[in-house]
């Protein structure tokens, strides 16, 4: 008998860099970046609104703390409307309110107004986070499956770092105050064009019931998780309090402890944070949860450390080694602890297990920096600044031993079962 000839085998599909697909991704990464760039960029003008309207450092540091609380509380709210009402209309009304609080720090004259901008800002970038991220996972190119966590912690790191050099540099060029409207009436101008152009994609989310249900908080952690979780905890504060203090006081130590008062090193020392973190996370995207989380733990112990002894030996250079060790820290160290919990969490239980990450993440964004506001008037910023890198180093230096000890992901999974 006459054997059937095989089937045909199939060639790959092929995909080319100006793919339809791959530009659909690229926007909306594009506007990920843009979105950050707006969180970084005030950072070089905290030491000029301190001089300018006489506040206290804790003030700059509420300012700031209220942009973080804002975020978590739109996270934890407005985090999942766009499953219901689409990607689309809530990433356009998100961008137009983003623009809304970029012209309000533009125009700010008192705390009052400071506040109020960080926190629209905050509840529009908390929307935009999730909306955002869930599009990229959306567009995810099919031949690169689980791509898309990696696409979004780069894309956040190079618009934090993009941020923070377009405001340090446009401070030095323009000396005669127009800076802020340089680089507010830039991003106000951005978010609006976002706003429109984000109409040009596919609506990845159908319509469905539910999203006045979807607005009420919701945290949780399942059985199988709180280990996981637990161990977790320290790289987690470890990673965001250190972008917290770049964040907030990153510029107020460039020019109190090493007496520059250059803006474009104030813009640079965040892009410097941020560059290293991008950098490190995209060339360890492949590795596994462990490596990465133990690279990025004992990253931030050292270069935490190595920015007390740059401090104390008032060194800009070892200063600025200590910054980009402790980038690369920041850029993988959140991204290997949260693969360790996605590893063991149920799909069905993610985004309330995502929720209680970001509680725990964004409450160390913002808390400790009032903290230290509030040390700095009492024992000094340069007191405050070694407190607070002893702190973050104690903290990645038990995260990095917690994950050594432990073993993979996994491990975890099995000891719960047992």
């Amino acid at each position: 008998m006459e054997e059937a000839p095989a089937p045909a085998v199939q060639p790959a599909p092929t995909y080319v860099w100006w793919s339809r697909e791959r530009w659909r991704l690229r926007l909306v990464l594009i506007a990920t970046s843009a979105m950050m760039a707006g969180a970084s960029a005030p950072s070089p003008f905290y030491p000029v609104i301190q001089a300018d309207f006489g506040f206290a450092p804790v003030m700059i540091t509420v300012v700031f703390a209220a942009y973080a609380v804002a975020l978590l509380a739109a996270l934890l709210t407005a985090g999942a409307l766009s499953d219901h009402i689409g990607r689309r209309p809530v990433i356009c009304a998100a961008f137009v309110v983003l623009a809304i609080s970029m012209f309000l720090f533009w125009h700010a004259d008192s705390a009052a107004t400071l506040i109020l901008s960080r926190v629209v800002q905050g509840i529009a970038s908390g929307i935009l986070l999730s909306t955002l991220s869930a599009t990229v996972v959306d567009l995810e190119l099919p031949h690169k499956p689980g791509s898309a966590s990696s696409w979004n912690a780069i894309s956040a790191m190079a618009g934090l770092a993009i941020g923070g050099l377009f405001a340090g540099a446009t401070l030095a060029v323009f000396v005669d105050g127009n800076g802020a409207a340089v680089v507010f009436g830039t991003l106000v101008a951005t978010y609006l064009l976002l706003a429109g152009i984000i109409w040009i994609l596919p609506e990845t989310s159908a319509r469905r019931r539910g999203a006045w249900a979807s607005l009420l908080p919701r945290a949780a952690l399942p059985r199988e998780v709180r280990k996981a979780f637990l161990f977790a905890v320290p790289a987690f504060i470890a990673g965001w309090a250190t972008g917290g203090l770049y964040l907030s006081l990153g510029a107020n130590i460039i020019t109190s402890e090493f007496h520059s008062s250059s803006h474009l090193v104030s813009g640079l020392i965040v892009t410097m944070l941020a560059g290293a973190g991008g950098l490190a996370g995209f060339f360890m995207r492949n590795r596994s949860a462990r490596t990465v989380t133990l690279y990025g733990t004992i990253s931030l112990a050292v270069g935490s450390t190595l920015t007390l002894v740059a401090l104390t030996l008032t060194s800009p250079e070892l200063y600025c080694l200590a910054v980009i060790i402790t980038g690369t820290g920041f850029g993988t160290a959140f991204p290997g602890a949260l693969k360790t919990i996605q590893a063991v969490v149920k799909p069905e239980a993610n985004a309330e297990v995502m929720a209680a990450v970001f509680v725990v993440c964004y409450l160390a964004f913002g808390l400790p920096v009032v903290i230290a506001g509030v040390l700095v008037p009492a024992i000094g910023l340069f007191a405050t600044a070694c407190w607070y890198g002893g702190f973050v180093a104690l903290l990645a230096l038990c995260a990095a031993l917690l994950r050594w000890f432990s073993g993979g992901g996994r491990h975890f999974a099995d000891t719960q079962s047992a």
